[in-house]
């Protein structure tokens, strides 16, 4: 099981200090927040994508790509990549290349986001969003998975005899989470590729995604993908800690309450109750993300946010040293000790390759010599001769 954390890059007043950081504070934290998770053995570090303020990540794989080359172990991933307002072909290559630079070490999670004006910003129809998120899914799986592509949809240009480049890493492509909070179709379309279904389970009442779990597990099995128990779950939460208890609690109730995100109609006590947030000591957050397990059952990933609501950056880091050398390592013996086993392991690059090989060698892609215009289909060379250059008038 993969254990880690991830951040949605806010850039929000510390009520305490009564700090703003800069962009630039910002984005310094979010990369020595990774480090810290590599350094402390924690498997996951994700961002999301967001492009209105205060979030600065605008461009997550830029973020991981810098992170990959900072860090030795941790896996990189997003906590979401707008698959509505991305363009697929975009999303392909951008997310192969920073496969390529981080050695495999890289994932994602797809979704729709919930900001509304970021349709039109690029320039989508936020009443198509469902519609997006399933035509554009299917055409990145087609680029990752097809040398050549000929397609035509509904929202974007047709391609004809098209590459993406570069080809995925030893021809496996990044494995996908679907992430959603409310649509079953989501949830389907997980479930119909054998993906992966991630429950952003932070700001609902406990447990109140066990139906759409439940909903994939159930039609991955359908779809022959293998049993319900070998789906491929991944949960959100949210974590502030301390040695103890009340420690916790009173340090973190002004950043509770200078979150909006969390509404005025309960106390921090109250919603740590009736929510997946763990605050208090080591020992509450293990209680908690156990009873995640017996209401969802076998999961292959849990990642916590530690970062939102103004936290300064010492504080962030603190609590990816709890959570790296006192929570994760119970979890781990304690979630393997209850672990069916036919339940599947949590999909990394490696896995994938032995999956798809065995023992032989990774298949050598053969992208489109030529790919054409993408208009018209004709050939930007000659006869269709790659040796064949324009005459091009000499310089100096």
């Amino acid at each position: 099981m993969q254990f880690g954390i991830f951040s949605v890059s806010d850039v929000t007043r510390d009520p305490v200090r009564d700090y703003t950081p800069t962009e630039a504070e910002r984005i310094d934290a979010l990369v020595q927040i990774a480090q810290r998770a590599d350094e402390v053995g924690l498997d996951v570090f994700a961002v999301g994508e967001h492009h209105n303020p205060p979030f600065v990540s605008s461009s997550p794989p830029i973020l991981l790509s810098h992170i990959a080359a900072v860090t030795k172990q941790i896996l990189l991933s997003t906590s979401v990549t707008l698959i509505t307002t991305n363009d697929p072909v975009k999303v392909a290559e951008e997310y192969a290349l920073l496969q390529h630079l981080a050695k495999g070490r890289t994932d994602l999670m797809v979704g729709r986001g919930n900001t509304v004006p970021v349709y039109p910003w690029f320039g989508k129809d936020i009443r198509k969003g469902l519609h997006l998120a399933l035509e554009n899914y299917n055409l990145l799986h087609q680029l990752w998975r097809q040398d050549v592509v000929d397609w035509e949809g509904e929202f974007r240009t047709a391609l004809q005899g098209f590459t993406s480049t570069p080809r995925p890493l030893d021809d496996v492509p990044p494995f996908v989470w679907h992430g959603a909070i409310r649509s079953p179709e989501i949830a389907e379309q997980a479930a119909y590729y054998g993906n992966g279904y991630f429950a952003n389970n932070v700001l609902a009442p406990n447990f109140h995604f066990v139906p759409l779990v439940n909903l994939y597990r159930e039609r991955f099995e359908h779809y022959g993908h293998g049993t319900k128990e070998q789906a491929i779950v991944g949960l959100g939460g949210q974590a502030f800690l301390a040695r103890r208890s009340q420690d916790a609690l009173d340090t973190y109730r002004p950043y509770f309450e200078n979150a909006q995100i969390y509404g005025m109609n309960s106390s921090l006590e109250e919603y740590k109750e009736l929510t997946p947030m763990s605050v208090g000591s080591p020992q509450e957050a293990i209680d908690k993300t156990m009873t995640f397990r017996e209401a969802f059952g076998d999961y292959q990933r849990q990642l916590w946010n530690v970062d939102l609501g103004g936290l300064p950056v010492e504080m962030a880091l603190e609590q990816v040293e709890l959570l790296g050398t006192e929570v994760v390592p119970v979890l781990r013996k304690e979630m393997a000790a209850r672990r069916s086993p036919a339940a599947a392991e949590a999909p990394t690059h490696a896995s994938l390759m032995r999956e798809k090989y065995g023992d032989a060698a990774p298949r050598r892609p053969r992208p489109s010599a030529n790919r054409g215009d993408n208009v018209t289909g004709t050939s930007p060379y000659r006869d269709g001769d790659p040796a064949y250059r324009p005459n091009y008038p000499q310089v100096g």
